[in-house]
C-alpha cells in the first residue's frame, strides 16, 4: 500500500513561502470577486413600523353587566382582541389587496422574478410574504413589528406606514359597519318589545353600542397604536460589504492552502496494492 505524503507545520509554512506568488494571486482573486459582488449587488434597506395593539375599548363602565344581556339579544358588544387583527396583518388576503391597491404586481416580479416566466398575482404575492414584509411580535413588551425590506428606503417607508394605516381603516370600517347594524337591529327590537323592563334593558344595550360607535368613529388607530413611525434608513440591511469582503478573502486563502497542497501531491488518496 502506498504511503501518502505528510509534513508538519513547519514544511507547511514553508511551502506555502515558496508558493506565495499562487498564494496573493488566488486570494487577490477571490478577493476581487467578492468586492465585485458587494458593489453589483442591490441594497436592500430595512424600515420598521413598531405598533402597540389599541386592545379591547369599552363604550361604558357597565358594558360587561350588559355582554352577556347582548348575547342573548344576538349582539356583541366590545371590539375585537389583539389576536384578531394580528391576524389580519399577517393574511395572505390583506397582503394581495394591498399589493393590488398599490400596484406592485409588476414592481415585485420585475425585481425578483423570472423575466422568462409567465408570473401573475399569485407569484408577486409569494414575494412579498417572502421577501418584503416581515411581521413579528414581541408578546414580553406588548408590540408588535412590521417589517419591509426594499431597495428604495423612501418606497419601503411609505409601504411600511400605508400597510398600518390600511388595517386601522380596514378593521374601523368594519366595526362601523358591525355597529350599524346592531343599532337598527336593537332599535327594532325596542320598538317591537311590549314589555317595560325589556324595553330598558335593550335600550342600555343600545345606549352602549352607540358609545362604541361613536369611539370607533373617532378614533383612526382603531386596531393599533403606532409608537414608532416607519422612516426612510440612511444604512443599508444588506449588503454587509466589510463582510462580504472578509469571508472572500478567508475562502481565497482556504482554497490557495488546498491547490498548494494539491499541487504537491500531498491530497492524493492512497492507493491499495493488489
Amino acid at each position: 500500500m502506498a504511503t501518502p505524503k505528510s509534513l508538519d507545520i513547519l514544511d507547511l509554512v514553508s511551502l506555502i513561502w515558496r508558493e506565495r506568488v499562487l498564494l496573493f494571486g488566488i486570494v487577490l482573486l477571490c478577493a476581487a470577486g467578492g468586492v465585485a459582488y458587494a458593489l453589483l449587488v442591490t441594497p436592500i434597506y430595512k424600515v420598521e413600523v413598531v405598533m402597540t395593539p389599541a386592545g379591547q375599548r369599552s363604550a361604558s363602565a357597565s358594558l360587561g353587566q350588559l355582554s352577556s344581556l347582548a348575547a342573548l339579544a344576538g349582539v356583541s358588544l366590545g371590539s375585537e382582541n389583539n389576536a384578531a387583527p394580528l391576524a389580519v396583518l399577517k393574511s395572505k388576503e390583506f397582503a394581495e389587496e394591498f399589493i393590488r391597491e398599490q400596484q406592485l404586481e409588476k414592481v415585485l416580479v420585475d425585481d425578483y422574478g423570472d423575466p422568462s416566466e409567465d408570473l401573475d398575482i399569485r407569484d408577486a404575492l409569494r414575494i412579498f410574504l417572502e421577501d418584503v414584509r416581515v411581521v413579528s411580535e414581541d408578546k414580553k413588551a406588548g408590540t408588535v413589528t412590521l417589517s419591509i425590506y426594499w431597495e428604495d428606503p423612501v418606497v419601503a417607508a411609505h409601504w411600511a406606514n400605508s400597510y398600518v394605516e390600511r388595517l386601522n381603516a380596514r378593521l374601523r370600517s368594519r366595526a362601523l359597519s358591525e355597529s350599524e347594524r346592531n343599532v337598527k337591529f336593537l332599535q327594532q327590537e325596542i320598538s317591537g318589545a311590549s314589555i317595560v323592563s325589556v324595553q330598558q334593558s335593550l335600550g342600555r344595550i343600545l345606549e352602549a353600542e352607540m358609545q362604541q360607535y361613536m369611539l370607533a368613529k373617532g378614533d383612526l388607530e382603531y386596531a393599533y397604536k403606532v409608537v414608532d413611525r416607519a422612516a426612510p434608513p440612511k444604512l443599508r440591511e444588506s449588503p454587509k460589504r466589510a463582510l462580504i469582503v472578509l469571508l472572500a478573502l478567508l475562502s481565497g486563502a482556504v482554497i490557495a492552502v488546498l491547490t498548494i497542497l494539491g499541487k504537491h501531491g500531498f491530497l492524493r488518496s492512497p492507493k491499495v496494492a493488489a
